[in-house]
């Protein structure tokens, strides 16, 4: 029977240095032999979705931005835009209270290089996104975004948290990350969007992560399998625990309920 499975990126299919294990491009390969889909499912925007070793390994579909975005074969089936408004007074407000922002979209990521000088990630994404990268303040207002992520080390995390907390749902990867995600949204939805385009049923489908971003796609999958890097919140959540990126996870994880 034809399933269809829902993988995260970072930590899952590749690592902070973009490498991808031999065992994970054959297990994706063997799936679609197998007739079964594949789906990326990233708390990246499509934006950042951009790699070409990656987007090569020839998933049917992407769900972005922690749901808030699908697409099928090419073709965008659904998009939540933040309105300017409330994109505006989130920004503001962030920064009133000592927050770093990032903003990511559909076409381009949004941030001011001076908030990252010395940050890794900020690095990393200033490396790899060349135009498709933004100052903020240059855009002031006209942003496409459907979510943030944010550095709050030194900040005033709690009262922020206070202040948006009916806008976002809000993920606290650790005392220095939070992405914010428009209330409602998750991994999950995404793969409620697919199954519905699709008549795919959810018990029929198979989610693969690491982080509390992927809390809402283990919650909607008929199965949640965490990494064995992943964080103890993730398996905790998990249906099955496989191992690491660097011990044949996926590949593992794969045979072990029969897809390959």
């Amino acid at each position: 029977m034809q399933k269809a499975l829902f993988f995260d990126i970072d930590g899952t299919i590749l690592d902070f240095k973009n490498f991808i294990p031999d065992s994970t491009r054959e297990a994706l390969r063997l799936l679609r032999a197998n007739g079964h889909l594949t789906f990326l499912c990233s708390g990246r925007t499509r934006a950042f979705i951009q790699n070409p070793r990656l987007l090569a390994l020839g998933f049917d579909g992407i769900v972005s931005g922690c749901g808030t975005a699908v697409e099928y074969r090419g073709k965008r089936l659904f998009y939540q835009r933040i309105e300017r408004e409330l994109a505006i007074h989130t920004v503001e407000t962030v920064r009133s209270y000592g927050f770093r922002p990032i903003l990511e979209g559909w076409e381009y990521l949004y941030l001011d290089e001076a908030d990252f000088a010395s940050d890794i990630y900020g690095r990393k994404l200033i490396r790899e996104m060349g135009e498709k990268l933004l100052p903020i303040k240059d855009c002031w207002g006209e942003w496409e975004i459907s979510k943030l992520s944010c550095t709050t080390d030194h900040a005033d995390s709690e009262s922020c948290f206070a202040a948006l907390g009916g806008y976002y749902d809000l993920l606290i990867h650790n005392a220095e990350v939070v992405e914010m995600v428009p209330k409602g949204f998750h991994k999950g939805i995404g793969i409620e969007k697919v199954c519905e385009r699709l008549g795919i049923d959810t018990a029929d489908t198979f989610a693969f992560g690491d982080s509390v971003n992927d809390l809402g796609m283990f919650a909607t999958a008929g199965t949640a399998i965490a990494m064995g890097n992943g964080s103890e919140a993730a398996k905790t959540a998990a249906t099955y625990v496989t191992g690491s990126l660097y011990q044949d996870g996926i590949w593992n994880a794969c045979k072990y309920y029969n897809l390959i």
